[in-house]
């Protein structure tokens, strides 16, 4: 895959530096001016980067060039979280000086760098792509906020994958939320080095995770460490206290759901879910919940990983691809109505 890297200045209501890449393959070079081409958004979840959608995209790309594809790609965008990967060195001072980051504000940094235009940001007008978001968990939660945003992106569908929502109250996840805040707080945070640090979380991943991922959070998802008398010793990128106020975002487990409701009558929703309830132990409460026919919310596809919970990008990034891939064609169909 090429890419190129972007690091966006705080725009007027958006305090933030964006950090984003375009990811592009050189057969996609010859869709940059075709209108029915599609734009891939990806969002990624609490305490990793957005490097951690490589090797999804990789298996997603590979699947466009294969003969007889028909579908068309033009590129993805990967962007971080302000107070993660990337983002959070360039940010560190002014999440210094704020309270706990939400979920809202990934939402509005996203739509300040969306809305940006051609004099500024990327110099991208997205305003006119064939957009498909993508989200997982944070991520997820995220791409549902930004629908509430104006002015309003003109997605063509939407990708959620394992959004990490409590359909019927905040209440419903409170043990886990304090579970995760828990774990978030002991968490290790240094390393004395990149290689002690990948043997770490080699170790702690086991078979369990994609090893690109783990050598991806290596590289991304941790930041040289500040002390100059710790030479060669890293860090995470996203703080504990960070990631903890993530956690503690009780609005961010249910505004989602509201945006959601308002727009899966008219916007394409498909929804991806593991298997496994290891993160969300109350399905009944939770999944079902934001399944449930009765609560009016109808989606153009569900889709289920075997063999995994949450986690879904880091552990089995290629069937995440294949059903990712597969909610695609029904842009293709809308694009010859």
């Amino acid at each position: 895959m090429l890419y190129e890297s972007f690091i966006c200045p705080p725009r007027a209501g958006c305090p933030f530096h964006t950090t984003a890449k375009r990811y592009w393959l050189p057969e996609f070079e010859t869709n940059s001016t075709d209108s029915d081409a599609l734009t891939l958004l990806f969002l990624h979840s609490t305490s990793f980067h957005k490097e951690a959608w490589e090797p999804t995209l990789q298996s997603i790309f590979q699947r466009a060039i294969q003969p007889g594809s028909r579908l068309k790609l033009r590129e993805a965008w990967l962007l971080d979280c302000p107070n993660h990967g990337e983002a959070a060195v360039y940010n560190e001072h002014v999440l210094r000086q704020d309270e706990d980051f939400t979920c809202q504000k990934y939402a509005s940094t996203v739509h300040s760098f969306l809305t940006a235009g051609t004099n500024e940001g990327v110099r991208r007008d997205f305003t006119n792509r064939r957009l498909v978001g993508i989200g997982h968990s944070l991520g997820a939660n995220t791409i549902l906020l930004l629908q509430r945003y104006e002015p309003r992106i003109p997605f063509l569908s939407l990708v959620i994958i394992e959004p990490m929502v409590s359909p019927d109250g905040p209440e419903h996840l409170d043990d886990l939320s304090r579970e995760l805040v828990s774990r978030a707080i002991r968490r290790r945070n240094v390393w004395n080095s990149r290689e002690e640090a990948r043997t770490y979380l080699l170790k702690k991943a086991g078979d369990q995770w994609d090893k690109r991922v783990v050598n991806l959070f290596v590289e991304y998802g941790l930041r040289v460490h500040p002390d100059v008398n710790r030479f060669g010793a890293v860090i995470l990128a996203c703080t504990r206290e960070q990631e903890a106020g993530m956690y503690r975002d009780r609005e961010g487990l249910t505004k989602p759901v509201e945006a959601l409701t308002e727009i899966c009558s008219w916007l394409p929703i498909h929804v991806i879910l593991g298997r496994k309830h290891d993160y969300i132990r109350s399905p009944l409460k939770v999944h079902e919940a934001l399944l449930d026919p009765r609560s009016g919310r109808r989606y153009a596809s569900i889709k289920y990983i075997d063999d995994v919970g949450h986690l879904v990008p880091q552990k089995k990034p290629g069937e995440l691809a294949s059903a990712i891939w597969s909610t695609l064609p029904q842009n293709l169909k809308k694009s010859r109505l």
